[in-house]
């Protein structure tokens, strides 16, 4: 029964908010010929989501543990609807940028809320494998991004696949509003202050400093290429036309899915056995790092293999999020969990616009499209970053949290 009241709606609002995410990849020829944009120009854009999804983390951690995931998500949804009709019909760089803000900020709450009420709803022990299930689901949204979209902008335009995307996302809004129980023991009604005290406990705790460093530079990462800069690679580095784009970028997606399940399933097992899972999140962002160390160095006829090692193995990324709120008071999850997310948002921000500040070093080629060169250097530069954060999680030992 719960499966069904607070899982299935949960996550139909994390495939709309993945598809969001990811959507840019494929309509980004699109955006650029409609407003002119460079690649710093367009990873602004699309980075729009990524800033005010992070900007609105703490106080939707606040709202998560106040008034719960059902309200907080339903309401947020109307704000990501509206966001969706303004993109549809802007004409400018600017209205594009507010659009895709609204849509950040109406999605910030559809991963966090649902991690909020399984901590709520389900036992501790499977939370990594519900959490798994949960981003699986956001890779069936990333999979709707790819071929069926451009599948779809064969029969409507992009603008008329925002204004359907408005739609059901009201319908989302509806079906959390009405199906989600609340909780029947009530929530705790502290103060403004005595909740933000907890958001500093969570911000102060050894294990929180340890491990959020290594989860915000590779799930940042993953963020910053998948949902933008992997659709422009494989059309300039690759020399892949629009339908074969679509089609890796699907690949990917497949892969992100099966690596939500299995790493998650694998953490599952791992805790059950009196190991920590955080041992399953660190080897499988080294392997993630070591997929993106063969995309910087373009090995001849390895980058299908590479991509799709990307999409298997950035999903470790997210295990930290459930290893944390195994350790962590329950009554501190949402504020753990958003407080995390706000690290993770702003960097894939930063990450993604800079991404593209670093690909306009080099001048764009005759026949159009970026520098391979640009995209190596660039990508080159996230990978040392997940390199020094890997470095900061095997040398920095404390691990206390807060108390219950």
């Amino acid at each position: 029964m719960m499966l069904l009241r607070v899982f299935v709606p949960f996550a139909l609002g994390y495939f709309l908010s993945y598809l969001f995410r990811v959507v840019n990849a494929v309509i980004a020829p699109d955006l650029v010929q409609a407003a002119g944009l460079t690649a710093a120009g367009l990873g602004l854009l699309t980075s729009a989501y990524f800033l005010t999804f992070a900007a609105f983390q703490i106080p939707l951690g606040v709202l998560l543990d106040r008034f719960g995931p059902r309200r907080t998500e339903a309401c947020l949804l109307v704000i990501a609807a509206t966001g969706a009709v303004v993109f549809a019909v802007a004409e400018t760089s600017g209205g594009l940028i507010a659009g895709r803000a609204l849509i950040g900020l109406g999605v910030s709450a559809c991963l966090m809320a649902a991690f909020k009420a399984f901590v709520e709803w389900f036992p501790r022990d499977r939370l990594p494998f519900i959490n798994g299930c949960q981003m699986a689901v956001g890779g069936l949204g990333a999979l709707a991004g790819t071929v069926p979209v451009e599948a779809a902008l064969t029969v409507i335009d992009w603008r008329a696949l925002f204004l359907i995307l408005a739609g059901a996302t009201l319908v989302a809004a509806l079906i959390i509003a009405t199906v989600v129980p609340e909780r029947p023991e009530g929530r705790p009604r502290q103060s403004v202050r005595r909740q933000l005290s907890g958001v500093r406990a969570v911000f102060a705790s050894g294990l929180f400093r340890r491990v959020a460093p290594l989860t915000v530079a590779a799930q940042a990462t993953f963020l910053a290429i998948q949902s933008l800069w992997a659709g422009p690679w494989l059309l300039d580095v690759a020399g892949f036309d629009r339908a074969q784009v679509a089609a890796h970028l699907l690949a990917i997606a497949a892969a992100m899915v099966t690596g939500f399940l299995t790493l998650g399933w694998l953490a599952s097992r791992v805790t059950r056995l009196g190991l920590p899972s955080l041992s399953v999140a660190v080897a499988g962002i080294a392997l993630f790092m070591a997929a993106q160390a063969s995309l910087v160095a373009g090995a001849p006829g390895s980058a299908s293999a590479a991509w799709i090692a990307f999409g298997f193995f950035g999903t470790a990324g997210i295990l930290p999020y459930a290893a944390l709120s195994q350790r962590f008071p329950s009554h501190l999850a949402g504020r753990l969990n958003t407080g995390l997310n706000l690290l993770v948002f702003t960097s894939a921000f930063a990450l993604q616009w800079g991404i593209g500040a670093i690909i306009d070093l080099w001048p764009e080629r005759a026949g159009g499209g970026y520098a391979p060169a640009g995209y190596a250097a660039a990508f080159g530069v996230m990978l040392a970053l997940q390199g020094l954060a890997l470095a900061w999680f095997a040398l920095y030992r404390r691990q206390d949290v807060p108390e219950g």
